[in-house]
This record gives C-alpha cells, sequence and structure tokens, in this order.
C-alpha cells in the first residue's frame, strides 16, 4: 500500500505526498523529493541570514540615493546576474569570504528567483547569411564609443545621424533585442560599417547587424561590460578592432568581425578596481579609465577603508602592453588612524574616473574627470577635471569643482564606522569632459556636474574657469549624471535631482526632480529650457533625467527615469517625439523583453536609425533588459 509522508519543511496540511512503496528503499527517491521540495525554501533562509549579516548594511542602508542598489531593485534582477557580481563581478571582493552555496543563496534570496540554466543570448535571431565583412562601408554612418567623437560631443552631424529634425516625429519601433538574465542595460551600443556592438550584464559583448538586430555573434567576458565600446583598424594589421574594459578592470581587443580575443590586459590590481567609461583610441594608444566601487566596500566596519586610487591608462593598441599608468591621486595612501572598532584607516584616496577620457591633439593632453575622495584626508583632484600629456601621462593641470568632498556609502548608512568626519555631499563628475571649439575659434572645455552645476573651462589657459551656471540643486544622484551633448553653440545638460520618499517602500517621489537646458557656451547663460515632465500615477517613477542627452542638428534626445524617450526642438524646447518604453517586447534573439527607466547610456544616432536602451533598475526604477531601435517611417 501506500504510505504518507509529511516532508518536514513544509506545513503538512499543504504538502502531504503519496509515495509508492516500492519506491520506499533506502531511500534515494525520498532523498530527491525532500531535496527537491526544501531546497528552495532553505535557500531563502540560509540567503535571507546571509544577506542580514553581510549585505543589509549597504542595501538597506535607510538611504536610497547610496551607490548601491537596494532590495526592491534586485528584486528586478535575475539570479545569474546577481550570482555573477558576487562571484567575479563588482561585488567579488566584498563576498570573498562567503562559499559558492553561500554566494548562490544569497543570490536566490534577494532575487527571489533561481538559475536560469544558461539560456544562449543569441539561440534564436542569428544572422542566416555568414558576415564576411562589413555591411555598409566604414566611412559611412557611424557612432563610434561614448561620445562619437574625440571630444566626446555627443552631437552627430547631419551626414552621420542620416535623420532631421522634420522627420524624428515619424520615428517607430523597428526591433527589440532582449539581454537574457539581464535586468540592468547600461552599456550604449556602437555602431560601425553597418554593425553594432554592445556589452551586457550578462558578461557578453554581442554583435548585431545594426539594420534588423540579428546576432553574428557573443564573446564572454571575466565581468559585465558597463563602458561603451571603441571601434579602429589595428594598425600595422589589416584587422578590425573593438576595445573595451569590464567590471574586473580588463581591457579587451576583439576582432570585430569574428569575435576572437586579441589580447586582454588588466590595468589595476586592486580587488575594488573596474571600467566604467569607454577607452579612447589616440595615434595608436588606448587611454582607458579606471574606476572602483571601494565606495560600497569601504561601507564595512571591518575594511581598511580606502587604498584605491583612480587612474588613466595608456595601452599599446597593438599588443595591449602598458605604456604609463598615471594616478589620479600622485600620493600612495597611508595609515591614518583607526576607527572606533580598532580597523586602520588609509587615504589619501578615491578620484575614480568614471567616464572616458577626451584627447586634446592640439595640446597633447588627455583630459578626466574625476570622482570625490573615499576617506580623509581629502585630494585636490577629487570631484576635478584634470590634465596628463599624452605621450608620458604627466599632470599637466588640475582644477577642482568641490573641495574637501570625502565620502563613501557608510555615510548614509545606519553604521557609518567608516564615514570620514565632516564628510562631503557626493559631488563627484560622472561624465567625460566636452572639448569644443566655437564658431569665433575659441576653445571650451565644458562639463556638467552632480552638484547641478555646469562648469566651462580654457583648455588652452591651464584649465581656468570661463563660465559656471546652476540648473539644479544636486545630490547623490545628481544634478547632472551621466553625460552632456554639445554642438558649436551650446551644451545641453539632462538634470535628476532624484528625491526618495523615506517610508520604507524607497519608492522614487513622482513630484520631484527633471528637466532639461541648453546654455550658451560662450557665456554660460540659460538659453532654452525645458520644465520637468510629471508622471502621474505610474509607479517607480520620477521625473528625473539622469542618462545621457545625444543631439544631431536642431534636436536633441533625452530619456527619463520614467521610461519615456523624448525628442524636442534646440530652438525653442518644443515637444517633437515621446516614446513609452516601459512595456513587453517580442525580441528578435526571442528572449523575454521588456523596457523601463532609462538611466545611463543615452541614445545613439546613425544612418537614419536611433538606438537606446531601456530598463536600469539600479535606483528603485524599473528594470529592464532590452535594446531598441527606430527608424524613420512612412506617413
Amino acid at each position: 500500500m501506500p504510505s504518507r509522508y509529511t516532508l518536514g519543511c513544509m506545513k503538512p496540511s499543504r504538502v502531504a505526498v503519496t509515495i509508492p512503496e516500492h519506491a520506499m528503499r533506502p531511500s534515494v527517491a525520498i532523498a530527491a523529493m525532500l531535496i527537491w521540495c526544501c531546497a528552495p525554501a532553505l535557500a531563502q533562509q540560509e540567503g535571507a541570514a546571509l544577506y542580514a549579516s553581510h549585505c543589509a548594511q549597504c542595501h538597506d542602508g535607510g538611504d536610497a540615493q547610496s551607490r548601491v542598489p537596494g532590495r526592491s531593485a534586485m528584486q528586478g534582477m535575475s539570479f545569474d546576474h546577481v550570482l555573477g557580481t558576487l562571484t567575479t563581478g563588482s561585488m567579488a571582493a566584498m563576498a570573498k569570504e562567503r562559499s559558492d552555496e553561500e554566494r548562490r543563496a544569497i543570490a536566490s534570496f534577494v532575487t527571489g528567483k533561481t538559475a536560469t540554466g544558461g539560456v544562449a543570448a543569441d539561440a534564436e535571431g542569428r544572422c542566416t547569411q555568414q558576415v564576411r565583412g562589413f555591411p555598409e562601408p566604414l566611412d559611412g554612418p557611424r557612432w563610434n564609443g561614448w561620445g562619437v567623437d574625440a571630444g566626446n560631443s555627443r552631437f552627430q552631424p547631419a551626414d552621420m545621424a542620416g535623420l532631421t529634425a522634420e522627420e524624428v516625429p515619424r520615428l517607430r519601433l523597428k526591433w527589440a533585442y532582449a539581454f537574457p538574465g539581464a535586468s540592468v542595460s547600461f552599456a550604449p551600443p556602437t555602431i560601425m560599417g553597418g554593425l553594432l556592438f554592445i556589452g551586457g550584464t550578462d558578461r557578453k559583448v554581442h554583435a548585431l547587424d545594426a539594420r534588423s538586430g540579428c546576432t553574428l555573434w557573443t564573446f564572454a567576458t571575466d565581468a559585465a561590460v558597463r563602458a561603451a565600446i571603441s571601434f579602429a583598424p589595428l594598425p600595422g594589421t589589416d584587422q578590425f578592432v573593438i576595445f573595451f574594459g569590464d567590471l574586473r578592470a580588463n581591457a579587451y581587443a576583439v576582432n570585430a568581425l569574428t569575435g576572437a580575443l586579441i589580447w586582454k590586459t588588466k590595468v589595476e590590481e586592486h580587488p575594488a578596481a573596474r571600467i566604467t567609461g569607454a577607452p579612447t583610441l589616440h595615434s595608436g594608444v588606448l587611454y582607458v579609465p579606471v574606476s572602483s566601487l571601494e565606495e560600497a566596500a569601504g561601507s564595512q566596519a571591518s575594511y581598511e577603508c580606502c587604498t584605491f586610487r583612480g587612474s588613466v591608462v595608456a595601452l599599446e593598441a597593438v599588443t595591449g602592453k602598458p605604456v604609463w599608468q598615471a594616478y589620479t591621486i600622485p600620493e600612495v595612501p597611508h595609515p591614518t588612524g583607526k576607527n572606533t572598532k580598532g580597523t586602520q584607516l588609509f587615504g589619501p584616496s578615491g578620484a575614480a574616473v568614471w567616464s572616458a577620457p577626451t584627447v586634446d591633439p592640439k595640446r597633447n593632453a588627455v583630459y578626466v574627470a574625476t570622482s570625490n575622495s573615499y576617506s580623509n584626508p581629502p585630494a585636490a583632484t577629487a570631484d576635478a577635471i584634470l590634465a596628463f600629456e599624452l605621450a608620458t601621462g604627466k599632470l599637466l593641470w588640475k582644477q577642482q569643482a568641490t573641495p574637501k568632498d570625502a565620502f563613501i556609502v557608510a555615510c548614509y548608512g545606519a553604521d557609518r564606522t567608516n564615514c570620514p568626519d565632516e564628510h562631503g555631499p557626493d559631488h563627484d563628475f560622472g561624465q567625460s569632459p566636452i572639448l569644443v571649439t566655437l564658431r569665433d575659434g575659441r576653445r571650451v572645455l565644458a562639463i556638467a556636474q552632480k552638484s547641478g552645476v555646469v562648469h566651462a573651462l580654457d583648455p588652452d589657459d591651464g584649465g581656468k574657469i570661463l563660465w559656471q551656471t546652476r540648473i539644479g540643486k544636486g545630490g547623490a544622484l545628481g544634478g547632472s549624471e551621466w553625460g552632456s551633448a554639445a554642438d558649436q553653440d551650446r551644451i545641453y545638460v539632462a538634470n535628476s535631482d532624484v528625491r526618495f520618499l523615506h517610508d520604507g517602500t524607497r519608492r522614487l517621489d513622482s513630484t520631484q526632480g527633471g528637466g532639461l537646458f541648453g546654455l550658451d557656451l560662450a557665456s554660460g547663460k540659460i538659453a532654452m529650457e525645458v520644465p520637468p515632465v510629471a508622471c502621474g500615477d505610474r509607479l517607480q517613477c520620477s521625473p528625473a533625467l539622469s542618462a545621457a542627452v545625444s543631439l544631431i542638428p536642431g534636436v536633441v534626445f533625452s530619456g527619463g527615469v520614467s521610461g519615456f524617450l523624448r525628442a524636442y526642438a534646440t530652438a525653442d524646447g518644443k515637444l517633437l517625439w515621446e516614446f513609452d518604453t516601459a512595456r513587453d517586447y517580442t525580441a528578435v534573439n526571442g528572449v523575454p523583453a521588456h523596457g523601463g527607466a532609462i538611466d545611463g547610456p543615452g541614445p545613439v544616432i546613425a544612418g537614419g536609425m536611433l538606438y537606446t536602451n531601456s530598463g536600469y533598475g539600479q535606483w528603485s526604477g524599473v528594470a529592464g533588459n532590452v535594446l531598441l531601435a527606430f527608424e524613420v517611417g512612412k506617413e
């Protein structure tokens, strides 16, 4: 007769399972059933305990403006993404004492999910024809790297854009591509020769046909790729190469047509180091920015905070061999005392370089923007624009915007043990300096800051301040965050000014933040302004405009945390077009696709098409996993 057994990990009234008597020998069957039924529940219990002990201090720190995602954001992520982050990604240094099973338990707990089984990104949607070359001319429409040009202007000229202000209202969705298991889409695409290259949180770089979205190849990386990709012919060879970095501070050179690795170089050994900005290529040398996540790691009272210094690393493009490394803080961190728990502290530290370097051949200089300090004493090169000599890495000049800004995530947390005394406001630079030549021949180096201030410097006079204009209140998430755009007349700046409700739900405030501004580059005066666009009753919504903006003649494009992508006339700020990206899609590669908040990378325009990422759940926005492609439709 069958016997009834109640599995101990579940409630008896709901889980009585009938098992045939012949299956009850020293019971592999019952053991398997127990494992099958109990494992998820046990993993959740263990994960909850581990999370409370090792993670909650930062992720449930009580202020949603910290630089680590809260629980609500992580629930929108995939198990595979969180596990990868804990194992080989940005949180590997913090989770190094945890076992593989403990990492899996934490990932299961925070996401409420289990492993996906490794569904391939290109299981469907492979290009049917073998690619033997580039589908379109290399000198044709393109968007290369973060800022489309060496000056990082994010301005696409008319012949490259293939899209006019009159055509913008007729933009229609052409295709959607989904990243499997990913929930944060923060690497923008690069368009060259009819091909599209983009990195993902799935720890792969994807090569697609730019017109159809079909998959050509994928390349596995050691960690997620957050930065834009730079394309160039490899000097002295017949190869065309893409250059990029990952969140374990590896720089790569990969064959653009085949996806074959040419070289890989680790540019910084610090365990918290990462590459978040696009490498910039000039005259056979690749300039790689180095940032870190030590702001988060330093929040643990037992952590010896802090020892990371930002830098720029120059690599030979052909071999990946280092030419020089220039640190943003010249002084090596040294012991500065102990915290109240007896842990040794170090400084100076920080001044990470989050964004792509800007090259100035006229001055033989490379410009970078730096983050805040992590510890005392605050560095004079933090929250600053720095100019390094191209050939040697020698510091040519510095211009600091916000002094005494020493800050780590613990400053917003419950346990502020490692928070620097008299900490700063976390007003670092998250975007690249823009080098512009005005119509009268004068040159300006312009950049917006998380403080809400836009700065213009003179690159020909040691970084002398030309003007400074405030466009927002500023804060840990901006002010202005990811990127601005400029032509010869104006710089266009998006304002975030994110404010959160402190009611335990970590919901975005639907009434605070936002606004888009066009500033005259010669004077700093506001010449065009678009007021914030309210969200209404939409969930997880904010008027904040955190994502980078992009520019074509007569039109500025800006995506918002609300999920809307909008196009405005530069002349008067009139709305020309909008598209709500926060929806489900049928993806060309057969992966479930959904959009959400737009944050981080901005739109890319080339050859009559517009591409945008959608689904950035990092700061309580709606998570997603999709790249969208638009083209001009018929009337």
